[in-house]
């Protein structure tokens, strides 16, 4: 996939999937926009990438700072190509009768309203020359975990969003779909073991895909092989997605 005169723009990007998503959309000819709180780790990622690559600070649960990070994106490279909202967060992991609604709403925040967030103030200006919005969902969309009520509204969330965004854009040229992409071995993972909280925490680190896999398929997403999932989610548990993206 040549992505070449093309832009990206990353929540989440200072590790795991983002990170990655990063590095594999600038082998792939790229610009990328990487957004993050962790300034230190993005500033990092964009030196090793290069010139095609910019940091962007970047609170995703407040919308300010989001249009602001989208503007810079546009000021510097031109426009926006694709959209990849990857910002997640699943701590702290607890019990609905025992969750801090404080603490329950800020994954409220990240994962929904901050995917709402990036929607908002980036469609608007992919509109002239089209483009895909790909979302990180999970599992946890469709079905209840023990103790992830947070994450699993969230992300139930964020699936009905991508379809909103589908059935409003489509026929403006925007692609959105939705990934779901398994365990995966990344930061969120060994927070969930640490939780020792159902099944999920159980899992040996052997048994997560690696953080490039996702990465890998998002940019199989920005083709038109993908192009009949528009409007709904893939996920990489499907061994014929693996196998059409080349992850066998």
């Amino acid at each position: 996939m040549n992505m070449g005169g093309k832009t990206v723009l990353i929540t989440g990007a200072s590790r795991g999937i983002g990170a990655e998503a990063g590095r594999v959309f600038a082998d792939a000819g790229a610009n990328v926009a990487l957004l993050a709180r962790s300034a230190d780790q993005i500033d990092a990622l964009a030196a090793e990438i290069g010139d095609a690559a910019m940091a962007l600070s970047c609170d995703i649960s407040d919308y300010t700072a989001v249009a602001a990070a989208v503007q810079a994106c546009v000021d510097r490279f031109g426009g926006i190509d694709v959209l990849i909202n990857n910002a997640g967060a699943i701590e702290p992991i607890s019990h609905l009768a025992a969750a801090d609604p404080d603490d329950w709403g800020q994954v409220i925040d990240i994962n929904l309203k901050g995917v709402f967030y990036g929607m908002r103030a980036a469609v608007p200006l992919m509109r002239a020359r089209g483009g895909s919005v790909l979302t990180i969902s999970s599992g946890a969309a469709h079905g209840p975990v023990e103790a992830w009520s947070h994450y699993c509204a969230s992300k139930a969330g964020a699936a009905m969003l991508t379809q909103c965004l589908d059935k409003e854009e489509r026929a403006n040229g925007i692609r959105a779909i939705g990934l779901s992409p398994g365990t995966v071995a990344t930061q969120m993972q060994k927070e969930i073991k640490a939780s020792g909280i159902n099944p999920i925490s159980q899992l040996a680190w052997e048994d997560h895909i690696p953080a490039d896999w996702p990465a890998r398929a998002l940019l199989w997403m920005c083709g038109s092989d993908a192009d009949s999932y528009l409007g709904q989610e893939i996920s990489l548990r499907d061994e014929g997605i693996r196998k059409q993206v080349g992850l066998i």
